[in-house]
Protein backbone atom coordinates (compact mmCIF):
# COMPACT_ATOMS: atom_id res chain seq x y z
CA UNK A 1 0.00 0.00 0.00
CA UNK A 2 2.76 2.38 0.66
CA UNK A 3 4.18 2.22 -2.77
CA UNK A 4 1.05 2.01 -4.44
CA UNK A 5 0.88 5.64 -2.18
CA UNK A 6 4.12 6.93 -3.57
CA UNK A 7 3.14 5.58 -7.27
CA UNK A 8 0.10 7.26 -7.03
CA UNK A 9 1.62 10.88 -5.76
CA UNK A 10 4.35 10.42 -8.21
CA UNK A 11 1.86 10.23 -11.62
CA UNK A 12 -0.60 13.17 -9.87
CA UNK A 13 2.82 15.35 -9.87
CA UNK A 14 3.54 14.67 -13.27
CA UNK A 15 0.30 15.37 -14.40
CA UNK A 16 0.12 18.63 -12.75
CA UNK A 17 3.93 19.76 -14.36
CA UNK A 18 2.85 18.26 -17.73
CA UNK A 19 1.15 21.72 -18.28
CA UNK A 20 4.14 23.84 -17.12
CA UNK A 21 6.34 21.57 -18.72
CA UNK A 22 5.02 22.36 -22.02
CA UNK A 23 4.70 26.16 -21.36
CA UNK A 24 8.26 26.23 -20.74
CA UNK A 25 8.71 24.27 -23.86
CA UNK A 26 6.89 26.62 -25.52
CA UNK A 27 8.79 29.41 -24.91
CA UNK A 28 12.32 28.24 -25.38
CA UNK A 29 11.02 27.29 -29.01
CA UNK A 30 9.78 30.66 -29.83
CA UNK A 31 12.99 31.88 -28.13
CA UNK A 32 15.21 29.89 -30.16
CA UNK A 33 13.51 30.92 -33.04
CA UNK A 34 13.92 34.48 -32.67
CA UNK A 35 17.34 34.11 -31.59
CA UNK A 36 18.11 31.67 -35.15
CA UNK A 37 16.34 34.41 -37.42
CA UNK A 38 19.26 35.30 -39.18
CA UNK A 39 21.02 32.15 -39.93
CA UNK A 40 17.21 30.77 -41.00
CA UNK A 41 16.97 33.23 -42.85
CA UNK A 42 12.95 34.03 -41.27
CA UNK A 43 13.51 38.17 -42.45
CA UNK A 44 13.99 37.65 -45.88
CA UNK A 45 10.96 34.43 -45.67
CA UNK A 46 8.53 36.88 -44.38
CA UNK A 47 9.21 39.25 -47.36
CA UNK A 48 8.65 37.28 -49.93
CA UNK A 49 5.32 35.26 -48.26
CA UNK A 50 4.12 39.62 -47.82
CA UNK A 51 5.48 40.02 -51.32
CA UNK A 52 3.43 37.03 -52.33
CA UNK A 53 -0.09 37.67 -50.93
CA UNK A 54 0.27 41.04 -52.03
CA UNK A 55 0.24 39.95 -55.35
CA UNK A 56 -2.99 37.46 -54.52
CA UNK A 57 -6.48 39.04 -55.79
CA UNK A 58 -9.51 39.46 -53.69
CA UNK A 59 -10.62 36.45 -55.83
CA UNK A 60 -8.31 33.82 -54.17
CA UNK A 61 -9.77 35.78 -50.34
CA UNK A 62 -13.34 35.10 -51.83
CA UNK A 63 -12.50 31.74 -52.32
CA UNK A 64 -10.79 30.78 -49.50
CA UNK A 65 -12.98 32.06 -46.82
CA UNK A 66 -16.19 30.63 -48.86
CA UNK A 67 -14.13 27.53 -48.81
CA UNK A 68 -13.66 27.54 -45.05
CA UNK A 69 -17.40 28.51 -44.71
CA UNK A 70 -18.63 25.54 -46.44
CA UNK A 71 -16.60 23.23 -44.92
CA UNK A 72 -17.15 24.10 -41.01
CA UNK A 73 -20.67 24.38 -42.47
CA UNK A 74 -20.79 20.71 -43.35
CA UNK A 75 -19.01 19.94 -39.62
CA UNK A 76 -22.11 22.12 -38.28
CA UNK A 77 -24.86 19.65 -40.06
CA UNK A 78 -22.74 16.59 -39.20
CA UNK A 79 -22.15 17.64 -35.67
CA UNK A 80 -25.73 18.93 -34.87
CA UNK A 81 -26.96 15.46 -36.62
CA UNK A 82 -25.04 13.30 -34.39
CA UNK A 83 -26.01 15.60 -31.40
CA UNK A 84 -29.88 14.50 -31.85
CA UNK A 85 -29.07 11.17 -32.55
CA UNK A 86 -26.94 10.06 -29.45
CA UNK A 87 -26.73 12.86 -27.27
CA UNK A 88 -23.28 13.55 -27.56
CA UNK A 89 -20.83 15.66 -29.39
CA UNK A 90 -18.94 13.31 -32.07
CA UNK A 91 -15.69 15.37 -32.09
CA UNK A 92 -15.51 15.49 -28.25
CA UNK A 93 -16.66 12.22 -28.16
CA UNK A 94 -13.31 11.05 -30.44
CA UNK A 95 -11.20 13.69 -27.92
CA UNK A 96 -11.97 12.26 -24.60
CA UNK A 97 -12.31 8.38 -25.94
CA UNK A 98 -9.03 8.44 -28.37
CA UNK A 99 -6.97 12.03 -27.51
CA UNK A 100 -6.98 12.42 -24.02
CA UNK A 101 -5.30 8.52 -23.01
CA UNK A 102 -2.61 9.11 -25.44
CA UNK A 103 -2.23 12.92 -23.74
CA UNK A 104 -2.22 10.95 -20.11
CA UNK A 105 -5.72 11.88 -19.07
CA UNK A 106 -7.63 10.41 -16.74
CA UNK A 107 -11.27 10.04 -17.98
CA UNK A 108 -14.14 10.89 -15.13
CA UNK A 109 -15.61 7.96 -13.49
CA UNK A 110 -19.01 9.17 -13.80
CA UNK A 111 -20.40 5.67 -12.25
CA UNK A 112 -18.41 6.25 -8.86
CA UNK A 113 -19.07 9.35 -7.95
CA UNK A 114 -20.71 9.84 -5.03
CA UNK A 115 -24.01 11.48 -4.76
CA UNK A 116 -26.36 12.81 -1.14
CA UNK A 117 -29.52 10.62 -1.03
CA UNK A 118 -32.42 11.66 0.40
CA UNK A 119 -31.67 11.19 3.91
CA UNK A 120 -28.52 13.15 3.35
CA UNK A 121 -26.46 9.64 2.91
CA UNK A 122 -24.06 8.68 0.15
CA UNK A 123 -24.94 6.33 -2.41
CA UNK A 124 -23.44 5.86 -5.91
CA UNK A 125 -24.75 7.59 -8.74
CA UNK A 126 -26.74 4.66 -11.13
CA UNK A 127 -25.25 4.06 -14.63
CA UNK A 128 -26.81 2.06 -17.42
CA UNK A 129 -26.42 -1.31 -16.27
CA UNK A 130 -28.03 -0.30 -13.11
CA UNK A 131 -31.19 1.45 -15.16
CA UNK A 132 -33.86 -1.55 -14.76
CA UNK A 133 -36.27 -1.77 -17.88
CA UNK A 134 -40.05 -3.47 -16.26
CA UNK A 135 -42.09 -5.15 -18.29
CA UNK A 136 -45.29 -2.45 -19.24
CA UNK A 137 -48.25 -3.49 -17.23
CA UNK A 138 -50.36 -2.49 -20.10
CA UNK A 139 -48.23 -3.19 -22.91
CA UNK A 140 -50.56 -3.34 -26.36
CA UNK A 141 -51.35 -6.78 -28.10
CA UNK A 142 -48.56 -6.96 -31.31
CA UNK A 143 -50.97 -8.99 -33.75
CA UNK A 144 -54.23 -6.55 -32.68
CA UNK A 145 -52.63 -2.85 -32.00
CA UNK A 146 -48.93 -2.77 -32.85
CA UNK A 147 -49.13 -4.75 -36.87
CA UNK A 148 -52.24 -2.51 -37.39
CA UNK A 149 -50.10 0.40 -36.88
CA UNK A 150 -47.58 -0.57 -39.04
CA UNK A 151 -50.31 -1.58 -41.92
CA UNK A 152 -51.95 2.10 -41.78
CA UNK A 153 -48.48 4.06 -41.29
CA UNK A 154 -46.02 1.60 -42.60
CA UNK A 155 -43.40 2.37 -38.92
CA UNK A 156 -42.20 -0.54 -36.53
CA UNK A 157 -43.70 1.10 -33.26
CA UNK A 158 -41.09 -1.55 -31.53
CA UNK A 159 -37.65 -1.74 -31.52
CA UNK A 160 -35.81 -5.18 -31.78
CA UNK A 161 -34.52 -4.40 -27.83
CA UNK A 162 -37.96 -4.60 -27.14
CA UNK A 163 -38.88 -7.34 -28.53
CA UNK A 164 -35.89 -9.54 -27.97
CA UNK A 165 -36.42 -8.24 -23.95
CA UNK A 166 -39.83 -9.85 -24.79
CA UNK A 167 -38.62 -12.60 -26.07
CA UNK A 168 -36.69 -13.38 -23.18
CA UNK A 169 -39.24 -12.70 -20.67
CA UNK A 170 -41.71 -15.44 -22.23
CA UNK A 171 -38.77 -18.20 -22.41
CA UNK A 172 -38.36 -17.18 -18.68
CA UNK A 173 -42.04 -16.84 -17.70
CA UNK A 174 -42.96 -20.01 -19.39
CA UNK A 175 -40.30 -22.89 -19.47
CA UNK A 176 -40.29 -24.76 -16.20
CA UNK A 177 -37.40 -27.33 -15.72
CA UNK A 178 -35.05 -28.01 -18.16
CA UNK A 179 -35.49 -31.70 -17.07
CA UNK A 180 -38.52 -32.15 -17.42
CA UNK A 181 -39.30 -30.07 -20.73
CA UNK A 182 -41.35 -31.22 -23.72
CA UNK A 183 -41.07 -31.75 -27.02
CA UNK A 184 -43.66 -28.93 -27.73
CA UNK A 185 -41.49 -26.98 -25.36
CA UNK A 186 -38.42 -27.11 -26.67
CA UNK A 187 -40.36 -25.58 -30.32
CA UNK A 188 -41.94 -23.15 -28.16
CA UNK A 189 -38.12 -22.13 -27.06
CA UNK A 190 -37.12 -21.70 -29.91
CA UNK A 191 -40.28 -20.25 -31.43
CA UNK A 192 -40.09 -17.11 -28.51
CA UNK A 193 -36.26 -16.31 -30.32
CA UNK A 194 -37.47 -16.21 -33.83
CA UNK A 195 -36.92 -12.63 -35.30
CA UNK A 196 -39.69 -13.08 -38.16
CA UNK A 197 -43.14 -13.38 -36.98
CA UNK A 198 -44.29 -15.84 -39.69
CA UNK A 199 -41.41 -18.06 -38.10
CA UNK A 200 -42.92 -17.55 -34.65
CA UNK A 201 -46.36 -18.76 -35.88
CA UNK A 202 -45.16 -21.26 -37.79
CA UNK A 203 -43.55 -22.53 -34.89
CA UNK A 204 -46.75 -22.21 -32.39
CA UNK A 205 -48.83 -24.36 -34.95
CA UNK A 206 -45.63 -27.45 -34.46
CA UNK A 207 -46.25 -27.23 -31.30
CA UNK A 208 -49.84 -27.66 -31.35
CA UNK A 209 -49.46 -30.42 -33.82
CA UNK A 210 -47.21 -32.16 -31.04
CA UNK A 211 -49.53 -31.15 -28.51
CA UNK A 212 -53.13 -29.93 -28.71
CA UNK A 213 -52.46 -28.73 -25.13
CA UNK A 214 -49.63 -26.75 -25.73
CA UNK A 215 -50.91 -23.84 -23.77
CA UNK A 216 -48.14 -21.29 -24.50
CA UNK A 217 -48.59 -21.93 -28.00
CA UNK A 218 -51.73 -20.13 -28.00
CA UNK A 219 -50.14 -17.68 -26.00
CA UNK A 220 -47.94 -16.72 -28.89
CA UNK A 221 -51.00 -16.99 -31.36
CA UNK A 222 -53.11 -14.59 -29.63
CA UNK A 223 -50.57 -12.26 -29.33
CA UNK A 224 -48.97 -12.47 -32.65
CA UNK A 225 -51.68 -13.63 -35.56
CA UNK A 226 -55.30 -13.07 -34.08
CA UNK A 227 -55.62 -9.48 -35.76
CA UNK A 228 -58.82 -8.34 -33.59
CA UNK A 229 -59.02 -8.16 -29.59
CA UNK A 230 -61.86 -11.01 -29.85
CA UNK A 231 -60.35 -13.53 -31.51
CA UNK A 232 -57.38 -12.77 -29.27
CA UNK A 233 -59.93 -13.22 -26.51
CA UNK A 234 -60.91 -16.70 -27.77
CA UNK A 235 -57.57 -17.89 -28.11
CA UNK A 236 -56.57 -16.76 -24.55
CA UNK A 237 -59.75 -18.95 -23.71
CA UNK A 238 -58.31 -21.88 -25.56
CA UNK A 239 -54.84 -21.16 -23.53
CA UNK A 240 -56.68 -21.10 -20.05
CA UNK A 241 -58.62 -24.54 -20.91
CA UNK A 242 -55.73 -26.15 -22.07
CA UNK A 243 -53.70 -24.80 -19.15
CA UNK A 244 -55.73 -25.98 -16.67
CA UNK A 245 -56.13 -29.45 -18.08
CA UNK A 246 -52.49 -29.79 -18.24
CA UNK A 247 -52.43 -28.71 -14.63
CA UNK A 248 -54.90 -31.86 -13.95
CA UNK A 249 -52.87 -33.96 -15.64
CA UNK A 250 -49.59 -33.09 -13.84
CA UNK A 251 -48.24 -33.69 -10.37
CA UNK A 252 -50.63 -31.88 -7.43
CA UNK A 253 -47.67 -29.32 -7.12
CA UNK A 254 -48.26 -26.99 -8.88
CA UNK A 255 -44.74 -25.61 -10.88
CA UNK A 256 -43.55 -22.39 -11.68
CA UNK A 257 -44.11 -22.58 -14.97
CA UNK A 258 -47.79 -23.68 -14.66
CA UNK A 259 -48.45 -20.14 -11.98
CA UNK A 260 -46.67 -18.27 -14.14
CA UNK A 261 -48.99 -19.23 -17.74
CA UNK A 262 -51.88 -19.15 -15.88
CA UNK A 263 -51.37 -15.19 -14.27
CA UNK A 264 -50.52 -14.16 -17.54
CA UNK A 265 -53.70 -15.80 -19.63
CA UNK A 266 -55.90 -14.68 -17.06
CA UNK A 267 -54.28 -10.95 -16.81
CA UNK A 268 -54.63 -10.54 -20.76
CA UNK A 269 -57.55 -12.09 -20.78
CA UNK A 270 -58.73 -8.95 -18.01
CA UNK A 271 -57.36 -6.68 -20.57
CA UNK A 272 -59.12 -7.99 -23.55
CA UNK A 273 -62.79 -7.55 -21.46
CA UNK A 274 -61.43 -4.15 -20.90
CA UNK A 275 -60.44 -3.40 -24.52
CA UNK A 276 -64.08 -4.70 -25.14
CA UNK A 277 -65.92 -2.33 -22.47
CA UNK A 278 -66.39 -5.23 -20.15
CA UNK A 279 -64.72 -2.66 -17.97
CA UNK A 280 -66.76 -4.13 -14.71
CA UNK A 281 -65.83 -7.76 -15.70
CA UNK A 282 -62.21 -6.75 -16.33
CA UNK A 283 -61.71 -4.88 -12.86
CA UNK A 284 -63.38 -8.26 -10.85
CA UNK A 285 -60.87 -10.70 -12.83
CA UNK A 286 -57.80 -7.97 -12.25
CA UNK A 287 -59.38 -8.20 -8.14
CA UNK A 288 -59.35 -12.25 -8.34
CA UNK A 289 -56.02 -12.22 -9.72
CA UNK A 290 -54.14 -10.54 -6.83
CA UNK A 291 -56.29 -12.14 -4.30
CA UNK A 292 -55.24 -15.61 -5.65
CA UNK A 293 -51.53 -14.68 -6.23
CA UNK A 294 -50.97 -11.58 -3.68
CA UNK A 295 -46.83 -12.59 -3.72
CA UNK A 296 -46.43 -11.52 -7.54
CA UNK A 297 -46.90 -7.96 -7.03
CA UNK A 298 -44.01 -7.23 -9.07
CA UNK A 299 -46.06 -7.69 -12.08
CA UNK A 300 -47.75 -4.85 -11.16
CA UNK A 301 -51.57 -6.24 -11.95
CA UNK A 302 -52.84 -2.69 -9.93
CA UNK A 303 -51.62 -0.90 -12.36
CA UNK A 304 -53.92 -2.38 -14.78
CA UNK A 305 -56.87 -2.24 -11.75
CA UNK A 306 -56.38 1.44 -11.47
CA UNK A 307 -56.50 1.92 -14.78
CA UNK A 308 -59.60 0.21 -15.26
CA UNK A 309 -61.43 1.91 -12.04
CA UNK A 310 -60.27 5.15 -13.44
CA UNK A 311 -62.69 4.41 -16.26
CA UNK A 312 -65.48 3.30 -14.30
CA UNK A 313 -65.02 6.82 -12.38
CA UNK A 314 -64.78 4.86 -9.18
CA UNK A 315 -62.63 7.28 -7.13
CA UNK A 316 -62.97 5.88 -3.93
CA UNK A 317 -62.01 2.39 -5.09
CA UNK A 318 -59.06 4.14 -6.91
CA UNK A 319 -58.50 5.79 -3.41
CA UNK A 320 -58.27 2.46 -1.76
CA UNK A 321 -56.00 0.97 -3.94
CA UNK A 322 -53.48 3.62 -3.87
CA UNK A 323 -54.03 3.72 -0.07
CA UNK A 324 -52.40 0.10 -0.21
CA UNK A 325 -49.93 0.38 -2.94
CA UNK A 326 -48.53 4.23 -2.19
CA UNK A 327 -46.54 3.44 0.50
CA UNK A 328 -42.73 4.58 1.04
CA UNK A 329 -41.60 1.11 1.51
CA UNK A 330 -42.75 -0.23 -2.11
CA UNK A 331 -41.45 0.85 -5.16
CA UNK A 332 -43.29 4.03 -7.01
CA UNK A 333 -44.48 4.39 -11.33
CA UNK A 334 -45.70 7.05 -12.90
CA UNK A 335 -49.17 5.63 -12.56
CA UNK A 336 -48.65 5.75 -8.86
CA UNK A 337 -47.93 9.26 -8.24
CA UNK A 338 -49.92 10.96 -10.91
CA UNK A 339 -53.05 8.72 -10.13
CA UNK A 340 -52.65 10.31 -6.50
CA UNK A 341 -52.28 13.73 -8.20
CA UNK A 342 -54.69 13.62 -10.54
CA UNK A 343 -57.11 12.68 -7.40
CA UNK A 344 -56.22 15.38 -5.25
CA UNK A 345 -56.65 17.97 -8.54
CA UNK A 346 -59.54 16.48 -8.89
CA UNK A 347 -61.00 18.08 -5.80
CA UNK A 348 -60.39 21.39 -6.32
CA UNK A 349 -59.48 21.44 -10.55
CA UNK A 350 -63.41 23.06 -11.40
CA UNK A 351 -63.38 25.79 -9.48
CA UNK A 352 -59.40 26.54 -9.55
CA UNK A 353 -58.27 29.91 -10.65
CA UNK A 354 -54.37 31.27 -10.79
CA UNK A 355 -55.65 35.00 -10.69
CA UNK A 356 -57.73 34.35 -7.55
CA UNK A 357 -54.99 31.89 -6.23
CA UNK A 358 -52.46 34.31 -6.53
CA UNK A 359 -54.95 36.94 -5.00
CA UNK A 360 -56.06 35.37 -1.78
CA UNK A 361 -53.38 32.05 -1.49
CA UNK A 362 -53.86 28.38 -1.76
CA UNK A 363 -56.25 26.81 0.33
CA UNK A 364 -55.53 23.53 2.50
CA UNK A 365 -57.39 21.28 -0.50
CA UNK A 366 -55.02 23.07 -3.34
CA UNK A 367 -51.66 22.94 -1.59
CA UNK A 368 -52.20 18.87 -1.19
CA UNK A 369 -52.90 19.14 -4.72
CA UNK A 370 -49.89 21.12 -5.84
CA UNK A 371 -47.67 18.88 -3.59
CA UNK A 372 -49.00 15.96 -5.01
CA UNK A 373 -48.42 17.19 -8.52
CA UNK A 374 -45.00 18.30 -7.68
CA UNK A 375 -43.96 15.13 -6.16
CA UNK A 376 -45.64 12.98 -10.04
CA UNK A 377 -43.07 15.80 -11.77
CA UNK A 378 -40.02 15.21 -9.98
CA UNK A 379 -40.40 11.18 -10.09
CA UNK A 380 -40.95 11.42 -13.96
CA UNK A 381 -40.33 14.98 -15.31
CA UNK A 382 -41.38 13.90 -18.95
CA UNK A 383 -45.35 13.01 -17.97
CA UNK A 384 -46.60 16.89 -18.18
CA UNK A 385 -45.71 17.54 -21.77
CA UNK A 386 -47.56 14.27 -23.21
CA UNK A 387 -50.86 14.78 -20.94
CA UNK A 388 -50.67 18.88 -22.01
CA UNK A 389 -50.39 17.56 -25.59
CA UNK A 390 -46.75 19.32 -25.94
CA UNK A 391 -45.70 16.46 -27.75
CA UNK A 392 -47.50 13.71 -29.71
CA UNK A 393 -47.51 10.09 -28.38
CA UNK A 394 -47.07 6.94 -29.64
CA UNK A 395 -47.85 3.55 -28.87
CA UNK A 396 -46.19 2.60 -25.48
CA UNK A 397 -43.48 0.20 -25.89
CA UNK A 398 -43.60 -3.23 -24.11
CA UNK A 399 -41.11 -2.30 -21.61
CA UNK A 400 -40.68 0.97 -19.59
CA UNK A 401 -37.67 2.57 -17.70
CA UNK A 402 -39.09 4.23 -14.66
CA UNK A 403 -38.51 7.94 -14.76
CA UNK A 404 -37.74 7.15 -18.01
CA UNK A 405 -39.38 8.75 -21.23
CA UNK A 406 -40.89 5.36 -22.09
CA UNK A 407 -42.79 5.15 -19.06
CA UNK A 408 -43.63 8.79 -19.45
CA UNK A 409 -45.37 7.71 -22.85
CA UNK A 410 -46.93 4.59 -21.79
CA UNK A 411 -48.72 6.24 -18.87
CA UNK A 412 -50.29 9.29 -20.92
CA UNK A 413 -51.21 6.40 -23.73
CA UNK A 414 -53.62 5.01 -21.03
CA UNK A 415 -54.35 7.82 -19.04
CA UNK A 416 -54.44 11.10 -20.63
CA UNK A 417 -58.55 10.49 -20.69
CA UNK A 418 -58.75 10.33 -17.40
CA UNK A 419 -57.04 13.55 -16.85
CA UNK A 420 -59.24 15.21 -19.45
CA UNK A 421 -62.26 13.91 -18.05
CA UNK A 422 -62.10 15.61 -14.69
CA UNK A 423 -62.44 19.22 -15.42
CA UNK A 424 -59.69 21.59 -14.82
CA UNK A 425 -57.01 19.17 -13.87
CA UNK A 426 -54.90 19.65 -16.89
CA UNK A 427 -55.09 23.62 -16.30
CA UNK A 428 -53.99 23.20 -12.81
CA UNK A 429 -51.23 20.73 -14.00
CA UNK A 430 -50.26 23.06 -16.72
CA UNK A 431 -49.58 26.02 -14.05
CA UNK A 432 -48.06 24.52 -11.73
CA UNK A 433 -46.07 21.51 -12.99
CA UNK A 434 -42.75 23.82 -14.04
CA UNK A 435 -42.37 24.77 -10.13
CA UNK A 436 -41.01 21.90 -9.20
CA UNK A 437 -37.85 22.61 -11.22
CA UNK A 438 -37.39 25.16 -8.68
CA UNK A 439 -37.70 22.50 -5.69
CA UNK A 440 -35.10 20.48 -7.20
CA UNK A 441 -31.57 21.25 -6.24
CA UNK A 442 -29.50 21.91 -9.76
CA UNK A 443 -27.37 20.32 -10.21
CA UNK A 444 -29.01 16.86 -9.84
CA UNK A 445 -26.82 15.68 -6.88
CA UNK A 446 -30.01 15.62 -4.45
CA UNK A 447 -33.25 15.02 -4.72
CA UNK A 448 -36.31 16.45 -2.99
CA UNK A 449 -38.48 13.64 -1.99
CA UNK A 450 -36.99 10.65 -4.38
CA UNK A 451 -33.74 9.84 -4.94
CA UNK A 452 -32.02 11.95 -7.65
CA UNK A 453 -32.82 11.46 -11.00
CA UNK A 454 -30.96 8.87 -12.85
CA UNK A 455 -28.38 9.64 -15.61
CA UNK A 456 -28.81 6.38 -18.15
CA UNK A 457 -32.78 7.35 -18.76
CA UNK A 458 -31.86 8.80 -22.36
CA UNK A 459 -29.41 6.16 -23.61
CA UNK A 460 -32.13 2.67 -21.86
CA UNK A 461 -35.16 4.88 -24.03
CA UNK A 462 -33.14 5.62 -27.01
CA UNK A 463 -33.02 1.64 -27.21
CA UNK A 464 -36.75 1.00 -26.04
CA UNK A 465 -38.09 3.56 -28.19
CA UNK A 466 -38.70 3.37 -32.24
CA UNK A 467 -36.25 5.85 -34.16
CA UNK A 468 -38.91 8.52 -35.15
CA UNK A 469 -39.78 9.28 -32.03
CA UNK A 470 -37.54 12.29 -30.15
CA UNK A 471 -36.46 11.24 -27.06
CA UNK A 472 -37.63 13.62 -23.99
CA UNK A 473 -34.01 14.19 -22.08
CA UNK A 474 -33.92 15.86 -18.55
CA UNK A 475 -32.36 17.58 -17.31
CA UNK A 476 -32.05 19.65 -20.58
CA UNK A 477 -28.33 19.33 -22.28
CA UNK A 478 -26.65 22.42 -23.27
CA UNK A 479 -25.50 22.55 -27.01
CA UNK A 480 -21.61 20.86 -26.64
CA UNK A 481 -19.23 23.87 -27.19
CA UNK A 482 -17.70 22.08 -30.69
CA UNK A 483 -21.27 22.78 -32.08
CA UNK A 484 -20.93 26.51 -30.98
CA UNK A 485 -17.67 26.80 -32.22
CA UNK A 486 -18.21 25.59 -35.86
CA UNK A 487 -21.40 27.71 -35.82
CA UNK A 488 -19.37 30.74 -34.96
CA UNK A 489 -16.76 29.80 -37.95
CA UNK A 490 -18.95 29.22 -40.75
CA UNK A 491 -20.74 32.10 -39.86
CA UNK A 492 -17.78 34.45 -39.25
CA UNK A 493 -15.95 33.14 -42.53
CA UNK A 494 -19.31 33.42 -44.46
CA UNK A 495 -19.62 36.72 -43.63
CA UNK A 496 -15.86 37.23 -44.31
CA UNK A 497 -16.23 36.22 -48.09
CA UNK A 498 -19.63 38.16 -48.77
CA UNK A 499 -17.52 41.56 -47.24
CA UNK A 500 -14.42 40.70 -49.05
CA UNK A 501 -16.51 39.87 -52.47
CA UNK A 502 -18.33 43.12 -51.96
CA UNK A 503 -15.90 45.41 -50.32
CA UNK A 504 -12.28 44.30 -51.52
CA UNK A 505 -10.50 47.52 -51.11
CA UNK A 506 -11.56 48.36 -47.59
CA UNK A 507 -10.96 44.73 -46.65
CA UNK A 508 -7.49 44.88 -47.74
CA UNK A 509 -7.04 47.71 -45.63
CA UNK A 510 -8.53 46.29 -42.44
CA UNK A 511 -6.96 43.32 -42.41
CA UNK A 512 -3.29 44.94 -43.11
CA UNK A 513 -3.97 47.20 -39.74
CA UNK A 514 -5.54 43.95 -38.26
CA UNK A 515 -2.23 42.67 -38.14
CA UNK A 516 0.19 45.49 -38.29
CA UNK A 517 -2.36 45.71 -34.60
CA UNK A 518 -1.60 41.97 -33.65
CA UNK A 519 2.42 42.02 -34.50
CA UNK A 520 2.86 45.28 -32.83
CA UNK A 521 3.19 43.73 -28.75
CA UNK A 522 5.73 41.08 -31.07
CA UNK A 523 7.89 44.13 -32.49
CA UNK A 524 7.51 45.91 -28.90
CA UNK A 525 9.14 42.82 -26.83
CA UNK A 526 11.82 42.24 -29.49
CA UNK A 527 13.16 45.39 -29.20
CA UNK A 528 13.15 45.36 -25.68
CA UNK A 529 15.10 42.30 -25.96
CA UNK A 530 17.70 43.72 -28.35
CA UNK A 531 18.28 46.97 -26.14
CA UNK A 532 18.45 44.71 -23.35
CA UNK A 533 20.82 41.93 -24.36
CA UNK A 534 24.16 42.88 -25.53
CA UNK A 535 25.07 42.45 -29.19
CA UNK A 536 27.75 40.77 -28.94
CA UNK A 537 25.75 38.27 -27.09
CA UNK A 538 23.45 37.69 -29.67
CA UNK A 539 26.32 37.66 -32.40
CA UNK A 540 27.72 34.97 -30.28
CA UNK A 541 24.46 33.33 -30.30
CA UNK A 542 23.93 33.50 -33.95
CA UNK A 543 27.62 31.56 -34.78
CA UNK A 544 27.19 28.70 -32.24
Amino acid sequence: FFEIGHLDKLKSWLSWSWTYICAVWFAMVLTMIYVLRSPLKLQDTLTSASVFLNTLTPKFYVALTGTSSLISGLILIFEWWYFRKYGTSFIEQVSVSHLRPLLGGVESSSTTGLFSSVNGEAEPRPSVSECKVWRNPLNLFRGAEYSRYTWVTGKEPLTYYDMNLSAQDHQTFFTGDTQQIKAEDTVMQKAWRERNPQARIRAAYQAIEMNHECAAAYVLLAEEEATTITEAERLFKQALRSGKREQRVQDPITTGKDINLLVYIKRRLAMCARKLGRIKEAVKMMRDLMKEFPLLGMLNIHENLLEALLELQAYADVQAVLAKYDDISLPKSATICYTSALLKARAVSEKFSPEAASRRGLSTAEMNAVEAIHRAVEFNPHVPKYLLEMKSLILPPEHILKRGDSEAVAYAFFHLQHWKRAEGALNLLHCTWEGTFRIIPYPLEKGHLFYPYPGCTETADRELLPTFHEVSVYPKKELPFFILFTAGLCSFTAMLAMLTHQFPELMGVFVKAFFSTLFTPLGFFADKMESFMPSSFWHQLTRI
